[in-house]
């Protein structure tokens, strides 16, 4: 009997020592690179690899992978500095009580560098939300490839970089860089569906300042060459910049309330408390009579959606275009919007690619794309033409002509030309096609189009002037209208602007059940 108790009290002795091993190997794992490297961290008005993980997901939900896991090198020192964990923090939590996985690059840790195990971790965390079908968030902060470990660094980037391709559509890709990003390391964001940027303290290029001072000999700094505000306004590499950390997650946190888990599922429904029925009398007097006047368009987008809550994406790249998500009836949508306080609202090169690119995420995650038009055609001149307007316009059209998802359309006031047929006109499978009587729908302008159709009569013309402004009013009220349109079936209805959400979120649930679809194809070859 007293042998017995001696082998049991034996056994909890043993079984407390291992305990106590575990719980120091993870308090050496959650010390990353050390208390100064924390400090150092946060001197720089950084959080850390976890204390980020903390603030994104809900409280408590965090569960990590690989925690014990180490770097197997043993050239140039590094067998002397082995951290469990490495340089990343990978895992799985909830946002809003929804599932996602994440990985937090450590910035403590090797100046979050990627190496063989670095990339590992990823691809782990990675394969699973594609199995599983959540959402992938990556907090990127990080020296770029570990140069230690040479090629194998390099092949880990390739790895996640194939894995970013192959969730592409499946799962919602979600990058925020939160510290530098160079080099190979931009690749993986660009894969991704949004990049998020926090201003002064991230930073994306391909080639730092040094370099780019010894090949071009252009001194720039990182703030000018790769800062949040650079790819927010300039390469649109950066589809929401924000002015902290926090700030950006929160932000994270809100996207995700628009999308669904994967491809296979349709975006979360919310009781907005907003009444279906709202009629918006402001609506009717926003377009001015003039139709050379400028007006907001994001006043239109928030009179009409849930709460006047408008999500936007590219908020300052190309903003002569507007894309974003809101709710109509609870539902989520994603909207796109010519803007005519910007250059008229016409199309350009990059707006067109802006919008292209919204329109391919909406209609890979099932959100009814709602567009409002005022377009006067697009952008004429040498450098869009050199710049290859033919195919960014191209893109835009692909994309809308590709989607299948419910398509609902608002022509406020302009549409002429070709930019008529490309923001989701009736013919390429435009599901509703709504007008207000404010509508212009013809192939252009009418002082361009009595220019071209009067020229010889205007040439011999006493007043050509005189003569030009009553041909201009004649053209006008006979065609600068939308009623030729809709007597061709070409426009569904023409409505006044105060009901324009009722009728929204009505052509919304009529459209539930929607079932379109492609010719079998392996993928489609739009214009790049």
């Amino acid at each position: 009997m007293n042998e017995k108790t001696n082998v049991t009290a034996n056994d909890k002795t043993s079984n407390q020592q291992k305990i106590a091993q575990l719980h120091e190997k993870k308090a050496q794992s959650l010390r990353g690179g050390g208390v100064e490297r924390i400090e150092a961290q946060h001197a720089r008005g950084r959080l850390t690899a976890r204390e980020r993980l903390d603030m994104l997901l809900d409280r408590g939900s965090f569960r990590e992978l690989d925690a014990f896991v180490q770097h197997r090198t043993n050239d140039f020192g590094l067998e002397n500095q082995r951290f469990l964990g490495d340089s990343v923090v990978t895992g799985w939590g909830t946002i809003n009580s929804r599932l996602v996985y994440v990985f937090s690059q450590d910035f403590t840790v090797f100046g979050g560098s990627l190496g063989e195990v670095h990339a590992e971790k990823i691809c782990k965390i990675m394969d699973m939300a594609i199995k599983n079908g959540a959402p992938l968030i990556g907090l990127n902060d990080s020296g770029g490839a570990r140069i230690q470990e040479g090629v194998v660094s390099l092949g880990g980037y390739a790895d996640i970089f194939l894995r970013n391709t192959q969730a592409s559509g499946v799962i919602p890709q979600i990058s925020a860089i939160m510290g530098p990003c160079a080099g190979g390391a931009v690749y993986s964001p660009a894969l991704t569906d949004f990049i998020f940027m926090v201003r002064n303290s991230s930073y994306m290029f391909v080639t730092g300042p040094d370099v780019v001072k010894t090949v071009t000999h252009e001194d720039v700094s990182f703030e000018d060459l790769g800062g949040a505000d650079v790819h927010a306004e300039v390469s649109g590499v950066c589809h929401v910049a924000s002015d902290g950390e926090a700030e950006t997650l929160y932000l994270i946190r809100k996207l995700l309330t628009y999308l669904p888990q994967n491809n296979m599922e349709d975006p979360p429904e919310v009781e907005s408390g907003d009444d279906p029925l709202r009629m918006e009398a402001g609506l009717d007097h926003l377009v001015p009579d003039d139709p050379s006047k400028p007006y907001d368009i994001k006043e239109v987008i928030k009179l009409i959606v849930d709460q006047g809550e408008f999500f936007e994406i590219h908020a300052a790249y190309a903003t002569n275009i507007v894309v974003g998500f809101a709710r109509l009836g609870g539902h989520a949508v994603g909207i796109i919007a010519n803007q005519p306080a910007v250059l008229a609202g016409v199309l350009d090169i990059h707006s067109s690619e802006k919008a292209a690119r919204f329109i391919r995420f909406c209609d890979a995650f099932n959100l009814p794309l709602v567009t409002f038009v005022d377009v006067p055609g697009f952008l004429p001149g040498t450098v869009q033409e050199h710049g290859g307007i033919i195919r960014s316009g191209a893109k835009l059209l692909f994309a809308y002509c590709e989607a299948t998802v419910p398509k609902l359309t608002v022509i406020t006031r302009k549409a002429y030309g070709g930019a008529y047929d490309v923001m989701s006109s009736k013919h390429i499978r435009g599901d509703l096609n709504l007008a207000w009587p404010t509508a212009e729908i013809a192939v252009m302008g009418p002082d361009g189009a009595v220019r071209i159709i009067f020229r010889k009569e205007l040439a011999q013309a006493e007043d050509p002037e005189a003569r030009k402004a009553e041909l201009v009013q004649e053209y006008r009220e006979k065609f600068a209208n939308p009623y030729i349109a809709a007597s061709r079936g070409f426009i569904d209805d023409v409505i006044e602007p105060h009901e324009t959400r009722p009728r929204l979120i009505n052509g919304l649930e009529m459209l539930a059940n929607k079932r379109d679809v492609n010719p079998p194809k392996k993928h489609g070859c739009i214009p790049l």
